[in-house]
């Protein structure tokens, strides 16, 4: 038992861990105060949480994680690395499903469904209606559909463009611009259905049993009356992405640095979610997606930016300042892929990246230098190759290409990157003079086509 002998203040006090037996007290003499007082069955409580937790997650990874996902649902950066971490698991996040998902995150067939409470413009009252609707008269068959059948003073013309942009309707209709086009003339359609049955008027369409002056034939089903848009073209997929970005907070149909993983993870082994294990001062490249930059103005009147980042774990804070500035301001776009150089800083008990250098994805050229089994376990060999590329680096500064090393085996194929001092300048004069020595080397885009 944790007995409590007073309540009082007593000001900034020094603070110790106590580990007595007995005697376990809050305000202890000689001005001391204990800061951890946990006792066995306190202790036991938590032992036997993580048990349960570890248990749910190795038996149940879908179920455990669809509910990380909805209990950290507020929480940008916790939702991104939970995201991450099923990708590790091999379990995929679908975006919103108008025909399946939930209010919140909901395990379906192998994967995890957005719910339509994370998607923005999308409230209460908004999902109640949906769900109600899909309930009573079973899954939604199309567009029309849809806003024939749900209370459009719920579901608003806003809530429905980012259920469209979100991907909730792809299972419908993949083509979201042309849902985007059909909605302008289906909602003013469906309201005036709505004010119809209000008034007890029949619909002479519906009476009919529909009619397309297309095929000019009768139909069976009245939503064929519905209006539809000319054909156009769908939205560029860079155009899909930022949208799912800006609804859900997330990529998720795909993203950006999805392609470059494999690459990513070989060039830079710290990502953005263990940037605050990193020391002060650690220097380190990462290949990011720019999401945000505020241009400032220091007290000297040069500009500098402050950069909102992020990988495929995480997203972080990162400083450019004035010098740098001045040499990459013009590569700081929003949207924008870059491998950036920099260090690792910490201030006010935040961590974030000064940025040193910057380059767009599409132009980095990797210096590969492949090693049969003889020269890797050669000395000679290996101090000739460190020769060349200590000579290919030339001023540390600058020197900031990392160099992949390739080791050829009979039944295998081990790429390695060399460490931070190999690092070398020009990535095409560094691949003349490794081949001028009797190396094989050759140049690889960080972008394959």
């Amino acid at each position: 038992m944790v007995k409590i002998i007073a309540r009082r203040y007593v000001g900034t006090e020094n603070v110790y861990d106590i580990g007595v037996e007995r005697d376990h007290n809050f305000a202890i003499k000689n001005g001391l105060v204990a800061s951890n007082c946990f006792n066995k069955s306190h202790s036991t409580a938590y032992g036997y949480v993580t048990y349960q937790t570890a248990y749910l997650k190795a038996n149940y990874p879908l179920e455990y994680m669809a509910a990380l996902l909805t209990a950290n649902s507020g929480d940008t950066d916790k939702v991104q690395k939970y995201i991450n971490n099923c990708t590790s698991m091999g379990i995929q996040i679908d975006p919103p499903d108008i025909n399946r998902s939930g209010l919140d995150f909901t395990p379906a067939a192998g994967k995890i469904l957005f719910g339509f409470s994370a998607v923005r413009n999308v409230g209460q009252n908004a999902i109640a209606c949906i769900l109600e609707a899909r309930n009573e008269g079973g899954e939604f068959t199309s567009l029309a559909n849809f806003c024939d059948r749900v209370d459009l003073r719920a579901v608003n013309r806003r809530t429905l463009e980012s259920l469209i942009y979100c991907g909730a309707f792809d299972k419908l209709e993949s083509n979201r611009h042309q849902l985007i086009k059909d909605l302008e003339l289906v909602y003013e359609w469906a309201q005036s259905r709505a004010k119809d049955r209000a008034s007890g008027q029949g619909n002479l369409f519906d009476l009919l049993g529909g009619f397309s002056t297309v095929s000019n034939t009768t139909k069976n089903n009245g939503f064929d009356s519905a209006p539809k848009a000319s054909a156009i073209q769908d939205f560029p997929p860079q155009k899909k992405l930022q949208m799912e970005k800006e609804l859900l907070g997330f990529y998720v149909s795909d993203h950006p640095l999805k392609s470059l993983r494999q690459t990513v993870s070989l060039l830079t082994p710290i990502n953005l979610s263990q940037l605050g294990e990193q020391r002060e001062d650690t220097k380190l490249c990462a290949v990011v997606m720019l999401n945000g930059v505020k241009k400032v103005m220091t007290k000297k009147g040069d500009p500098m930016a402050i950069l909102q980042i992020e990988d495929l774990t995480s997203q972080s804070e990162a400083v450019v300042f004035p010098k740098t500035y001045e040499r990459i301001g013009f590569l700081l776009v929003v949207d924008t892929r870059l491998i950036i150089w920099g260090k690792v800083d910490r201030r006010d008990e935040q961590t974030q990246l000064i940025v040193e250098d910057a380059e767009p994805v599409e132009t980095v050229q990797m210096v590969m230098v492949e090693l049969n089994p003889q020269q890797a376990a050669n000395i000679e060999e290996l101090h000739r190759l460190k020769t060349i590329l200590q000579e290919q680096s030339g001023d540390k500064e600058k020197a900031k290409m990392p160099v992949i090393g390739i080791v050829q085996a009979e039944n295998s194929r081990k790429l390695v990157r060399l460490g931070w001092q190999f690092c070398v300048q020009d990535s095409r004069i560094t691949v003349q003079a490794l081949q001028n020595a009797r190396f094989t080397a050759h140049l690889k885009p960080l972008l394959s086509n």
